[in-house]
């Protein structure tokens, strides 16, 4: 026991010792079998760390470690058992680590001790020398300027809290494992937690007196430091207590309560002299004095310092007593009341023990943060379960409220009416996009120009198809001139024969282009037809072709303004409310994502259950805001309502929805309108430029036939000229028989031998030929009859396509692919050397590959 000089004498509590353990081996062993050797090399410095903890802890107090470095060093100890505490098995009623003891020797008998292999025992004294260390740095303040006070005052709440602690968290459990020392039990810790807020109260009392407070007030504080003696000596002087303590503790904790409570007394009895309350004053000194004299009899072995203070105060109180005696005896002559007949003296307490919780909390201690047992998780796993449990329900009331809300305000038409009213109304949104979309294309006014370029096109296209028939006609006149001109002699094939298959193509295509004039006729018609309709789209902004909701033209008792501010106020109250519930919801998602009880799970002691609910129970206020939320809502939309009621009656909302449905529903035609007219013409375009290209196409195979027919004219032309001079002689025999279509020159070569007598200015080579193949005559036309395999390129729109709707016209298929066509060079070449043409038929299927 520790005293402290000056005027009002206080205790401090020794620390109890321990003996020396190592902890670092069997942790270290127990962690390489339960986890593995490699997480036991990991955890290395964790296990350093403490065991240097408890060297230190080991050291015994001395000059050189100040209580402030053994307090610090405490609190780091008792955080680090809290970790291990979970992760290993160090109590008697578990598998506990082997060769592992923690003994302690009792503060007040330090013969005694106790040896456990429980950590509830080593955490119970390191708990109970932090309550010490507090008290011995409360005891060397300087309590004579106001800082030391304090600082006094404070440690001694704290030593107060530690106790409390201990009293409540570890004293029980180190005392059921068995052999606890008595410093170490429930009633010890509660009789010291007593005694600390004695002295930190009795600081207090020193302050007030000190700053010259009114005695009715020093008086209270004075009866709450008897009080708080009062208490610690009671369960002083009950078992177990009462024979561990030694006799100067008892007498000290006896004659502060005394001394206190005549305290009290004395400075009561000066605030009933100002009030000149006499005889209560005689009655309550007599009192006082009477408890100092009683204690002061049993009080042995009590510190000198303390005795002169209690002389002191009896001295003073007595000379009190003697001159409100006196005054009363020649002045007041007042009846001194019973001692029994008063009341108890009034008391206020100004301190209380420091909460310890967060001070010891070592969820945010790192060490063996890689060890985690599994039944730890599997508690966590439970706990997570019951959180998102909270968190979705509370989610989907949210959620629903919104919904809510959505609904009863379309039901409504809210806000789109205020807005209508403040001329701000807009179409929906799916069909504000679809105006949006129809105007960045052009809009109706936009189609003409298309229609014209739809125009356009089918005029190109028939005058190219024109001018590729008139080059069939040019070449197939040509041809029955010279037939007529040369009869017999003329003997290749006929351009109709040759041109069927090109001409049937030309008739399919003017028979597409009549039906591609009839479509874009009614293309037209139906521009026409729906103008008015689709004019609507044409507005900028398209809010102005909708009706506008206006006041009543007469009013009977102008309260339109009032009806409107009202619900324009709810809905900012409703809006307020949803802005909340957004709010809210993000609170949910953060407190779940902050959420996370392993450290707390891992450094708990006690029932799971218990720290579930308590975590949970964090969860009850955010809860309580959603259900206030929502009920407030349901308030709201019923008092909106019935102001929306008032509302469509005097602005007559009615007729204005209709109206503006109305609108809608014409704002839709005219866009399923457009859309289906600017199909068509996208269509109408889209096969122009297709056809375009089949003609042009087939023009150019035209092209290169003419071009072909035209050089084999002139060979033929040179070859009938030639016959007529008589310039050929077959077999001696004057004239010539031109071979007809089909003979091959090789054929009448072998059929008529030349005479060696006669002149041939123009000799007939000799061709080669592939063995199987018949040899071509020299003159005859290489285009085979056009048989190739034909398709049908385009069909009726008008039977296909009804209305405006789809591929409004067909455009031609291309076949599969053919030869190059060959150059007018390269074939008149031929011509010229080789005196025949092998020419591969061409159809207007074989250009549209080649295209």
């Amino acid at each position: 026991m520790s005293y402290a000089t000056g005027v009002n004498v206080m205790l401090a509590v020794q620390e109890k010792k321990t003996a020396a353990v190592d902890l670092y081996r069997p942790l270290r062993q127990y962690i390489a079998v339960t986890y593995g050797e490699k997480e036991a090399q990991a955890v290395e410095d964790d296990l350093d760390a403490v065991r240097q903890l408890r060297l230190d802890l080991e050291k015994p107090p001395n000059a050189a470690a100040s209580p402030t470095l053994r307090r610090d060093n405490l609190l780091s100890y008792y955080r680090a058992l809290a970790v291990i505490e979970p992760r290993f098995p160090i109590s008697p009623d578990r598998d506990h680590v082997h060769a592992l003891t923690f003994t302690w020797f009792d503060a007040f008998k330090p013969a005694k001790k106790a040896a456990q292999t429980s950590i509830h025992l080593e955490k119970a004294a390191v708990l109970f020398n932090l309550g010490a260390v507090h008290s011995q740095i409360a005891l060397s303040a300087d309590r004579a300027d106001a800082a030391g006070l304090k600082q006094a005052c404070n440690a001694f709440q704290t030593a107060a809290g530690a106790f409390a602690y201990l009293r409540d968290n570890a004293a029980g459990r180190a005392t059921t494992a068995g052999g606890a020392t008595v410093d170490l039990s429930v009633e010890c810790a509660g009789m010291l937690e007593k005694l600390m807020l004695a002295q930190a109260q009795e600081c207090f009392f020193e302050k007030v007196v000190g700053d010259a407070k009114p005695p009715a007030l020093c008086s209270k504080v004075a009866r709450q430091v008897g009080l708080y003696y009062e208490e610690a000596y009671a369960i002083l002087n009950a078992p177990p207590l009462n024979q561990h303590f030694e006799r100067t503790w008892i007498s000290h904790v006896q004659l502060k309560a005394a001394q206190f409570y005549a305290e009290a007394c004395y400075r009561y009895s000066l605030d009933l002299h100002e009030k000149e309350e006499i005889a209560e004053e005689i009655c309550r000194l007599k009192i006082g004095i009477s408890a100092l004299v009683d204690a002061k009899k049993s009080a042995r072995g009590v510190a000198q310092p303390l005795l002169d203070a209690v002389n002191k105060l009896e001295t003073n109180m007595n000379h009190n007593l003697e001159r409100a005696t006196k005054e009363n005896d020649r002045v007041y002559l007042m009846r001194v009341p019973a001692a029994s007949s008063l009341t108890a003296l009034p008391s206020a307490s100004l301190v209380k023990p420091t909460p310890m919780a967060e001070v010891l909390d070592s969820t945010k201690e790192s060490l063996f943060s890689r060890l985690v047992p599994d039944s730890s998780t599997k508690a966590l796993s439970r706990y997570t379960d019951m959180v998102d449990d909270i968190i979705r329900t509370q989610a989907e009331k949210l959620q629903q409220g919104s919904e809510i809300t959505r609904v009863k305000l379309k039901e409504m038409d809210l806000p789109d009416s205020i807005l209508a009213l403040e001329g701000n109304f807009s179409l929906p949104l799916n069909l504000k996009e679809d105006v949006e979309a129809v105007q960045i294309s052009g809009g109706p006014s936009g189609l003409e120009p298309e229609l014209q370029q739809l125009k356009d096109l089918r005029r190109v296209n028939q005058e190219l198809l024109v001018q590729t028939e008139e080059l069939l006609k040019k070449e197939a006149d040509e041809d029955a001139q010279f037939r007529t001109q040369f009869g017999t002699r003329w003997t290749r094939t006929q351009s109709s024969v040759l041109t069927k298959n090109l001409q049937d193509r030309l008739n399919k295509f003017a028979a597409n282009l009549k039906q591609a004039a009839d479509s874009d006729a009614r293309i037209e018609r139906a521009m026409r037809d729906n103008f008015n309709l689709m004019a609507i789209l044409d507005h900028r902004p398209i809010e102005s072709a909708l009706p506008s909701l206006a006041r009543p033209i007469m009013s009977l008792d102008g309260n339109e303004d009032a009806i409107v501010g009202a619900l324009k106020q709810s809905l900012r109250q409703l809006e307020n409310l949803g802005a909340q519930r957004a709010g809210l919801e993000d609170i949910l998602k953060e407190m779940k994502i902050k959420d996370d009880i392993l450290p707390k799970l891992m450094a708990s002691t006690g029932s799971q259950e218990d720290l579930f609910k308590k975590e949970i129970s964090k969860y009850d206020q955010i809860c309580e805001e959603i259900a206030q939320n929502i009920e407030a809502q349901e308030q709201l939309l019923l008092q909106i309502q019935a102001q929306n009621d008032d509302f469509s009656s005097v602005f007559n909302l009615e007729d204005y929805n209709v109206a503006r449905e109305k609108s809608f529903k014409q704002i839709s035609a005219a866009i399923a309108k457009y859309r289906e007219i600017k199909d068509n013409i996208n269509e109408g375009l889209k096969f122009y430029v297709t056809l375009q290209d089949a003609i042009t196409n087939v023009k150019q195979q035209c092209s290169d036939f003419v071009m072909t027919r035209n050089i084999q004219c002139r060979e033929m032309i040179e070859d009938v000229q030639r016959q007529i001079a008589g310039l050929n002689f077959t077999d001696g025999r004057a004239g010539y028989n031109h071979p007809s279509v089909g003979q091959s020159n090789l054929q009448r070569n072998a059929s008529q031998q030349p005479d060696p007598q006669s002149a041939q200015p123009y000799p007939q080579p000799t061709y080669h030929h592939p063995p199987g193949e018949h040899p071509r005559p020299g003159y005859s036309y290489p285009y085979p009859p056009y048989a190739t395999p034909q398709q049908a390129p385009y069909h009726s729109p008008s039977s296909q396509y009804p209305g405006y709707r789809g591929p409004y016209y067909n455009a031609p298929q291309q076949q599969p692919g053919y030869p190059p066509l060959l150059s007018a060079n390269v074939l008149r070449l031929l011509v010229k050397r080789v005196g025949q043409i092998q020419y591969q038929g061409y159809t207007l299927a074989d250009s549209r590959k080649r295209n």
